[in-house]
């Protein structure tokens, strides 16, 4: 009974070895497939991810380049906006200079028919003159000076204003 059972358990022992031989191919060879699929699987995400990347850098771009546009045109506005400040500027100085000298005065049309009181027909323009009426009244210096600051100051303002539509007008256009 000790030879059988010697036999029998080198059996089972062979057996056994040949049992953990198997699981550990079968782990190395699932471990292997596991491995190959999380390979792909790692290249498939990688590639996601440079795709990605890529759209990402070129949306950054084209904000980029729209940014450098805009820059572009706030600088020739605001180039222009000078332009037409200073010009104005120059002209108002220009006409403060000729009514100081009083090479051009200022003047005020009259109503005739409401200074007498009367409801008549307005006389004929005079010779050379394109206005009705030849009763003309012209102001003070000082009220002259004032009254062309104010016309600066509104001229001004307006091209202000024409500069501020012509931002909001562009930047609306490009959203």
């Amino acid at each position: 009974m000790n030879v059988e059972v010697v036999k029998w358990g080198g059996v089972l022992a062979i057996i056994l070895v040949l049992m953990t031989g198997s699981a550990w191919v079968a782990w190395k060879w699932q471990a292997n497939a596991y491995g190959k699929e999380l390979a792909i699987q790692k290249a498939a995400h990688q590639t996601v991810l440079t795709h990605l990347a890529n759209a990402n850098s070129a949306l950054v771009l084209e904000e980029q380049g729209k940014r450098f546009a805009l820059e572009q045109w706030l600088a020739a506005s605001d180039q222009s906006h000078y332009r037409a400040l200073s010009d104005e500027k120059s002209n108002q100085t220009r006409l403060r200079a000729r009514l100081a000298t009083a090479d051009l005065r200022l003047s005020v049309l009259l109503d005739s028919a409401a200074a007498t009181n009367c409801d008549r027909m307005q006389a004929a323009t005079g010779p050379g003159g394109l206005v009705h009426g030849t009763h003309r009244a012209q102001l003070d210096r000082a009220h002259a000076q004032r009254i062309i600051g104010i016309t600066g100051d509104g001229d001004q303002g307006l091209i202000a204003l024409q500069a501020c539509q012509a931002y909001a007008k562009e930047v609306s256009s490009t959203q």
